[in-house]
């Protein structure tokens, strides 16, 4: 621990201390550690991260139908894959749950209200800024599509 406090307050170049995370993410290798620090600890300040993800589970979950009935929804193909920015309103048709802590956030059937998707928001662009450390949340289908990742989930369609 005290190696890393060092290193932190030395700034020491990412390319001497984690080399093997350089050879995967180069575009990291101009930075030093304190750098990555104050990125990593900048998005989430702007993104109040404490805050979103505390209220997120604590916000109203409006359940819209059954689980089952939004897994028969899925197993019969009515469906359709929705962009963050859309979901709110719309009925999840799978469960979504951010790792960590593992909890789930939405189950099948329940809508997406505009605390969960801000938490998406933020899970998209932090995945954006930071490649290396994306935050995986199930259920959140990354594509690329025209060499821009677009963030979506599966919905029951309208």
């Amino acid at each position: 621990m005290q190696q890393f406090k060092d290193d932190y307050d030395r700034n020491q170049p990412l390319w001497r201390i984690l080399p093997g995370f350089i050879a995967k993410h180069p575009v990291y290798e101009r930075m030093g550690l304190k750098d990555l620090c104050d990125k990593l600890h900048g998005m989430y300040r702007q993104y109040d991260v404490a805050r979103l993800t505390t209220e997120m589970y604590l916000s109203d979950m409006v359940p819209a139908m059954r689980p089952a009935d939004a897994w028969a929804k899925m197993a019969h193909r009515q469906i359709e894959r929705v962009p963050v920015d859309e979901l709110e309103g719309r009925i999840t048709a799978s469960l979504v749950t951010p790792y960590p802590p593992g909890i789930p956030l939405l189950i099948p059937g329940e809508r997406f209200n505009k605390t969960v998707v801000d938490y998406l928001k933020f899970v998209r662009e932090f995945n954006k800024q930071l490649p290396g450390f994306e935050t995986d949340v199930h259920g959140l289908v990354a594509e690329k599509i025209n060499g821009e990742t677009i963030y979506h989930i599966d919905c029951v369609k309208d």
